[in-house]
């Protein structure tokens, strides 16, 4: 069992070192900040941790004296090469972070990097864990995460109170796992969109209520998260991203490209769906729109039906 410290982890004792302060980071980050914890902050554009500064977090230049100043470093950036980076570069997290500290990346990234910094960690007597999240920018606001960890299950038991201070944290097993465990969310959350966007397209030219049509078939067996998060936007015409379009085409692409290495042997899981998926959300960026939210696929679904001036601004 991992023994990061003998304490535990308090507002009092425990440092927080954060990484990444996007839509999502800087929502998470801020709920740290609260809860008590004093957290210091790296972004590679300084002026998106101008917020969390005016709340008391400090400025750290490089993720290494970050990693420096830090007992939990978290990181949460956009794809698994900026965290190969932060994290592993010359100037990155385990180049800093002190004996038996911890690096927690939620980025949804590869689960053989995270396997890969795992391994590095440990040579490095610090420890890490992935734990990737789902629930959108709502769920980073409200601290209603799902927290998806992988690594030593002593670490991640000790690192709980962060984890509660974000939302619910599911502990799938060792290193990596928490990563395959997003991919899979979202090729999930990728089929609930694609059939979301044909229904809502389907319902429109049949001429029904958008609204009503929601409101009558949430409650059966079509009602889902993903319903509740979007639908409404999606009816809206609200495609601001809680998450972007182009991180979903990455995330399907670690789901439909993958090779897991086990005991030598490759193998690929064949995944028509979330082929499906992939390609109608690249169909989104390329039409100029990766930097909206996933909602936004209904205009793809809408373009193929002829519908072209309603899509994504």
């Amino acid at each position: 069992m991992g023994t990061p410290y003998p304490n535990p982890v308090t507002p009092t004792r425990t440092r927080i070192g954060w990484i990444g302060t996007g839509v999502m980071g800087a929502a998470m980050a801020g709920r740290l900040l609260a809860a008590g914890y004093s957290l210091t902050v790296f972004s590679r554009t300084q002026s998106k941790t101008l917020p969390l500064q005016s709340q008391g977090a400090k400025l750290a230049s490089s993720p290494l004296e970050l990693a420096q100043l830090s007992d939990v470093v978290f990181t949460m950036v956009g794809h698994p090469s900026d965290v190969r980076s932060v994290v592993l570069g010359p100037t990155g997290v385990l180049s800093g972070l002190n004996p038996n500290s911890v690096t927690v990346d939620m980025t949804s990234s590869h689960p053989t990097l995270a396997r890969e910094i795992f391994t590095s960690a440990r040579e490095k007597n610090c420890w890490s864990v992935d734990a990737p999240v789902s629930g959108g920018d709502v769920g980073a606001r409200e601290g209603k995460l799902a927290i998806l960890a992988g690594g030593d299950a002593g670490v991640v038991n000790w690192l709980s109170p962060l984890f509660e201070v974000m939302g619910k944290m599911t502990y799938l097993g060792r290193a990596g796992s928490g990563q395959s465990c997003k991919i899979a969310n979202q090729i999930t959350v990728g089929a609930n969109l694609v059939g979301l966007s044909e229904g809502l397209v389907f319902a429109e030219r049949a001429g029904l209520d958008l609204k009503q049509f929601v409101d009558a078939i949430r409650g059966g067996a079509a009602g889902s998260m993903v319903m509740e998060l979007y639908g409404e936007r999606m009816i809206g015409r609200d495609f601001e991203a809680g998450g972007f379009t182009e991180y979903m085409v990455k995330d399907l692409g670690m789901g439909v490209d993958v090779v897991e290495e086990e005991e030598g042997d490759g193998k690929v899981v064949v995944l028509p769906g979330a082929a499906l998926s992939k390609h109608l959300f690249s169909a989104m960026v390329a039409n100029g729109d990766g930097k909206l939210g996933t909602q936004g696929l209904i205009t793809v679904i809408e373009r193929l039906n002829g519908k072209m001036n309603e899509s994504c601004q």
